[in-house]
Protein backbone atom coordinates (compact mmCIF):
# COMPACT_ATOMS: atom_id res chain seq x y z
CA UNK A 1 0.00 0.00 0.00
CA UNK A 2 1.30 3.73 -0.85
CA UNK A 3 2.03 5.65 1.68
CA UNK A 4 -0.53 8.52 0.66
CA UNK A 5 -3.26 5.30 1.66
CA UNK A 6 -1.69 4.52 4.91
CA UNK A 7 -1.97 7.48 5.49
CA UNK A 8 -5.70 8.25 4.63
CA UNK A 9 -7.01 4.98 6.36
CA UNK A 10 -5.30 6.16 9.79
CA UNK A 11 -6.71 9.72 9.30
CA UNK A 12 -9.74 7.85 8.69
CA UNK A 13 -9.54 5.37 11.83
CA UNK A 14 -8.76 8.23 14.02
CA UNK A 15 -11.74 10.75 12.92
CA UNK A 16 -14.29 7.32 13.38
CA UNK A 17 -12.83 6.83 17.16
CA UNK A 18 -13.06 10.53 17.92
CA UNK A 19 -16.37 10.74 16.74
CA UNK A 20 -17.55 8.18 18.68
CA UNK A 21 -15.33 9.16 21.96
CA UNK A 22 -17.88 12.16 21.65
CA UNK A 23 -20.83 10.33 21.69
CA UNK A 24 -19.96 8.52 24.24
CA UNK A 25 -18.92 11.86 26.52
CA UNK A 26 -22.52 13.67 25.68
CA UNK A 27 -23.94 10.44 26.49
CA UNK A 28 -22.29 10.36 29.58
CA UNK A 29 -21.73 13.83 30.41
CA UNK A 30 -24.63 16.13 28.79
CA UNK A 31 -28.57 16.20 29.91
CA UNK A 32 -29.50 16.69 26.44
CA UNK A 33 -27.82 14.12 24.66
CA UNK A 34 -30.17 12.40 22.14
CA UNK A 35 -31.32 9.67 19.86
CA UNK A 36 -27.66 10.92 17.48
CA UNK A 37 -25.14 10.61 20.08
CA UNK A 38 -27.06 7.10 21.31
CA UNK A 39 -27.23 5.66 17.64
CA UNK A 40 -23.06 6.83 16.65
CA UNK A 41 -21.98 5.08 20.31
CA UNK A 42 -24.08 1.96 20.02
CA UNK A 43 -23.19 1.42 16.27
CA UNK A 44 -19.56 2.02 16.67
CA UNK A 45 -19.43 -0.32 19.63
CA UNK A 46 -21.64 -2.90 17.42
CA UNK A 47 -18.27 -2.29 14.89
CA UNK A 48 -15.77 -2.91 17.07
CA UNK A 49 -17.19 -6.22 18.34
CA UNK A 50 -18.11 -7.76 14.91
CA UNK A 51 -14.93 -8.76 13.95
CA UNK A 52 -14.53 -10.80 17.18
CA UNK A 53 -17.41 -12.95 16.44
CA UNK A 54 -16.41 -13.20 12.36
CA UNK A 55 -14.86 -16.18 10.92
CA UNK A 56 -14.81 -18.42 8.18
CA UNK A 57 -18.37 -20.67 8.17
CA UNK A 58 -16.08 -23.96 7.65
CA UNK A 59 -14.10 -23.06 10.58
CA UNK A 60 -17.08 -22.16 12.98
CA UNK A 61 -18.09 -24.63 15.73
CA UNK A 62 -21.48 -25.70 15.24
CA UNK A 63 -22.05 -23.97 11.99
CA UNK A 64 -25.52 -25.02 10.47
CA UNK A 65 -25.12 -26.31 7.16
CA UNK A 66 -26.37 -24.45 4.07
CA UNK A 67 -30.27 -24.49 3.48
CA UNK A 68 -31.18 -26.02 7.16
CA UNK A 69 -32.80 -22.65 8.24
CA UNK A 70 -34.59 -22.68 4.78
CA UNK A 71 -35.60 -25.96 5.26
CA UNK A 72 -37.08 -25.32 8.74
CA UNK A 73 -38.78 -22.43 7.94
CA UNK A 74 -40.65 -23.98 4.55
CA UNK A 75 -41.78 -26.90 6.90
CA UNK A 76 -43.34 -24.35 9.81
CA UNK A 77 -45.30 -23.17 6.81
CA UNK A 78 -46.63 -26.03 5.32
CA UNK A 79 -47.85 -27.59 8.86
CA UNK A 80 -49.54 -24.27 9.82
CA UNK A 81 -51.69 -24.61 6.87
CA UNK A 82 -53.68 -23.12 4.29
CA UNK A 83 -56.02 -20.95 6.75
CA UNK A 84 -53.20 -19.50 8.69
Amino acid sequence: MTTTGRWVRRGAVVGLGALWWWAVARLVLAPDAGAVEGAVAAGGWGLSVLPVHCMPKARAKGALAAGRWRRAWRYWQGSRGAGG
